[in-house]
């Protein structure tokens, strides 16, 4: 509308100028003169001019007004043309505006029934939600109590490879290569507050207490498990000094392989009292009772001397003073009616032959041999060999020459070096068989004028620990071990012999990974007396020569969880 509005203006500003033209044009001027005769004169001619000029100046004096008008029209020109251009601009606007208007309506009207159908998917899924929320807590409740079953278990256990070469420097010895395989698993469980039991499995033959290895052989066969751990400890909470344990467990007091191989897990029964302490040096004071059942013959009542059974107990201590720190420990061990050992059934040794050549089922080392040892059930029962001395009496029953009272010092030490990773530990102990007899006898069974084969020495000095990813540990143990200090039954497996041995054993351990341990062992030992009863000695060696070393490598990798 305001365009229009110009044009109307323009129109009636020209309407008046020009009226006003031909308004001047049309007034009247002064009268022609009437033509006269040649012979005018001067005057006339004077007032001509006059008159020609007069007009000059009106047609001036238009011309000027129609250049104003002209200048006025052509603004007015521009000033519509700014008014057409804007209004153009303002109806593309309105038009785009109208278009987004229109895409926006049918936006929205998508957008409904798009939220109608979410709606109706949404009462859908909420229905079922509402089934699958009723499972789900059934299925929540099963979970919360399988979890609060397996919640009570703790599960460990490893898994070892070995390659191991045993080699010695005889005529007619062998070398022998294999490779052995170690698996066990358990758990423990809490029961209750107060109580723990636990239960492991082991791989090993079951007629070798002091191994759970199993050689790689025998036709790909499958390998033997037995139980070996089954126990509950009771340790009150309200009284946490106490703690006492029944069943097939693992050692309760400080021990080394001197008195019994680590794989053994004895039976029986232990009570311990042991009490965290604030003074200066003395850190911890520890007192305990030890049962260790061995043999049952129902036949006897059980203080008659037929029933096998080990009784003792053991002080310990920690004490501490500045970088040094030592656990010393001090054993009594009395063993009663030890000679069911020499009369083991056949299931006992897993022996594969009886009297008469009747198979026996089953693995294992069978009747161990010797002068004057039976070589079919009944009969010895010593899975790495024997070597106490023993006699037979009138009615030919055998037993052995000793008996066994352990006396055992152990002084267990470690000292900090500045660097965490390399503390130097040192092991010593001393071993002694208070009950071993005088003289112990020959090769031939004959006494001797030695005097009681009753002592074990043993030291073991390494550097470094196995504590943490890297840790590394280097070291050296030294034994020497006469014929009767121990029960040669239960005896470390790997060293050269079960008793009357020097032995010498240098070690490297590396931890890869927090559950990754390689490591290598160089055994290399010798019979103590080739000269005395039940010798195990290499081939062709003459009683009361020096055996020459036998060597044994090891090179394991442990892994456990």
């Amino acid at each position: 509308m305001r365009a229009y509005s110009g044009w109307f203006k323009a129109a009636l500003l020209i309407a008046a100028m020009t009226t006003t033209v031909f308004a001047q044009s049309a007034s009247p001027t002064k009268p022609k003169r009437a033509r006269v005769a040649p012979s005018a004169s001067q005057q006339d001619v004077k007032d001509l001019r006059e008159l020609v000029g007069a007009q000059q100046q009106q047609l001036e004096a238009q011309r000027q007004q129609m250049d104003a008008i002209k200048s006025q029209l052509q603004q007015l020109l521009d000033t519509t043309q700014q008014a057409n251009a804007a209004a153009q601009k303002v109806q593309s606007s309105a038009e785009q505006a109208q278009n987004t208007a229109t895409q926006a309506q049918q936006s929205a009207t998508k957008a409904q029934r798009l939220a109608d159908q979410a709606s109706a998917n949404a009462v859908e899924a909420k229905t079922a939600l509402s089934i699958v929320n009723g499972k789900s807590q059934d299925e929540n409740k099963k979970i919360i109590a399988l979890q609060e079953v397996l919640g009570r278990f703790r599960f460990s256990g490893d898994i070892r490879l070995r390659g191991e070469s045993i080699f010695q420097d005889c005529a007619a010895c062998l070398d022998r290569n294999r490779a052995r395989l170690r698996v066990r698993f358990g758990a423990e469980s809490k029961l209750g507050e107060d109580f723990t039991a636990g239960l492991f499995l082991a791989t090993g033959s079951l007629g070798d207490s002091n191994s759970t290895n199993e050689t790689v052989t025998n036709f790909f066969n499958r390998k033997t498990i037995g139980l070996d751990r089954g126990y509950i400890t009771y340790q009150p909470v309200a009284h946490r000094w106490l703690q006492l344990t029944g069943g097939k467990f693992a050692y309760t007091w400080q021990r080394t392989s001197v008195t019994f191989d680590p794989d053994i897990n004895p039976e029986g029964f232990s009570e311990k009292l042991s009490f965290d302490l604030s003074t200066p040096v003395l850190k911890n004071f520890t007192a305990q009772a030890i049962q260790m059942l061995f043999s049952e013959n129902n036949s006897s009542k059980f203080l008659t001397g037929q029933d096998s059974f080990a009784v003792g107990g053991q002080v310990s201590g920690k004490l501490e003073v500045g970088i040094f720190s030592s656990t010393p420990s001090f054993t009594i061990l009395n063993w009663r009616n030890v000679d069911a050992i020499l009369n083991a059934s056949a299931f006992a040794v897993q022996a594969t032959t009886t009297t008469g050549g009747l198979l026996v089922p089953g693995e294992g080392p069978g009747c161990a041999s010797g002068l004057g040892l039976p070589s079919v059930p009944p009969c010895v029962y010593g899975p790495q060999g024997f070597t106490n001395a023993t006699f037979t009496d009138s009615s030919g029953k055998i037993h052995f020459l000793s008996q066994f009272l352990y006396a055992d010092l152990i002084l267990n030490n470690q000292l900090k070096t500045g660097i965490s990773r390399f503390p130097l530990n040192l092991m010593l102990e001393y071993q002694n068989n208070l009950n071993a007899a005088d003289h112990p006898l020959d090769a031939t069974g004959n006494a001797t004028n030695l005097g009681k084969q009753s002592h074990g020495y043993f030291a073991d000095l390494s550097l470094g620990q196995l504590k943490n990813r890297n840790d590394v540990q280097f070291g050296y143990a030294f034994e020497r071990e006469e014929q009767d200090a121990i029960i040669a039954s239960f005896s470390e497996s790997e060293q050269r012999a079960p008793t009357n041995i020097l032995q010498h054993r240098i070690y490297a351990q590396w931890k890869l990974r927090p559950s990754i341990t390689a490591s290598y062992v160089l055994w290399v030992g010798r019979t103590l007396n080739s000269n005395l009863q039940h010798s195990i000695v290499a081939p062709g060696t003459t009683p009361g020569t020096t055996e020459p070393w036998l060597k044994r490598m090891q090179f394991d990798l442990l892994y456990t969880f």
